[in-house]
C-alpha cells in the first residue's frame, strides 16, 4: 500500500514525463490510497486540460470515473491538527500536507513528484522512480 498524491494519479491518465514510472508503480503496487482531497484536485487538473483543448469532456469524465473506481474504498479523511501542524513545520501547503498526514498515519510512503514535499519529508515522500528502485 502506498499513498499517492493527485499529480501521481494524474500521471497515470495523462501523458507526461512521469507516466512510464507511474505505470510501473501501479504494476508493482496497485493498492493506492489518498485523502479525499485528491478528487477535487484531479477534477481541477482535468478542467485545465479541457480548457487547453488537450482532452475533451468525455475523456475527462472517463478519466475521473476510472480514477474514482481505482481509489474506491481507499480514500481517507484527514486529521486537521496533524495537517496544520505539518504545514507549519514544513512550510508546505495544507493541501500537500494532507497526503503526508495520511502516509504518516498509515506508516506508509507518499509517492509524489513534488520536490518541496520530498525535501521537507525525505523519510516519507519520494518519487515513483525512487520508490521502485527501493523495492526488494
Amino acid at each position: 500500500m502506498i499513498v499517492v498524491d493527485t499529480n501521481t494519479i494524474a500521471y497515470l491518465y495523462l501523458p507526461t514525463d512521469y507516466t512510464t514510472d507511474v505505470e510501473a508503480l501501479l504494476q508493482e503496487d496497485p493498492h493506492w490510497v489518498a485523502p479525499l482531497l485528491w478528487r477535487s484536485e484531479f477534477r481541477n487538473i482535468l478542467a485545465l486540460y479541457i480548457r487547453k483543448n488537450q482532452i475533451n469532456l468525455d475523456t475527462a469524465l472517463q478519466m475521473q470515473a476510472q480514477a474514482e473506481m481505482h481509489l474506491s474504498g481507499n480514500e481517507y479523511s484527514v486529521n486537521s491538527i496533524s495537517v496544520i501542524t505539518l504545514a507549519k513545520e514544513s512550510g508546505c501547503s495544507a493541501y500537500d500536507c494532507e497526503f503526508i498526514s495520511i502516509a504518516k498515519s498509515l506508516n506508509s510512503k507518499l509517492v509524489t513528484a513534488d520536490k518541496k514535499l520530498i525535501a521537507s519529508f525525505p523519510d516519507i515522500a519520494m518519487n515513483a522512480k525512487s520508490y521502485l528502485a527501493a523495492l526488494p
